[in-house]
């Protein structure tokens, strides 16, 4: 089935929702945009469609970036960890190493969390 946007720069025809969806995720379709099905005679904003107001718009390059600095700034700290707990010659020392060990095994699962509760993209 067919679908028609209407946006203020004109109208396109996508194939199938799914298609819609794929442009409304990359942008070519904005929220206030209107779309309707072949043959149906109602407008409707994109962002009162289900299959849209759930499809997300992708991260900007400034989120990608800040889990990428935020996993190299983790394995620094653990080549720190690892280190300290090596190199200390005394308890205090080794145990600070343990410490900031797990500290980075907590920053790890924290950034396993939320990428894998990040949607997957659409292709």
């Amino acid at each position: 089935m067919a679908y028609q946007v209407r946006s203020p720069d004109g109208e396109l025809t996508f194939p199938s929702l799914g298609d819609v969806e794929r442009a409304y995720v990359q942008g070519l379709v904005d929220p206030d945009d209107e779309v309707r099905e072949d043959g149906a005679e109602k407008w409707r904003k994109a962002s009162s469609l289900p299959v849209l107001a759930r499809a997300k718009k992708p991260r900007s390059g400034k989120a990608a970036r800040a889990q990428t600095f935020t996993v190299l700034g983790v394995v620094v700290l653990g080549l720190l960890a690892l280190a300290v707990m090596v190199l200390g010659q005394e308890p205090r020392v080794r145990m600070m190493g343990v410490l900031l060990a797990l500290v980075v095994s907590g920053i790890l699962m924290r950034v396993t969390f939320k990428a894998y509760k990040r949607p997957p993209l659409v292709p």
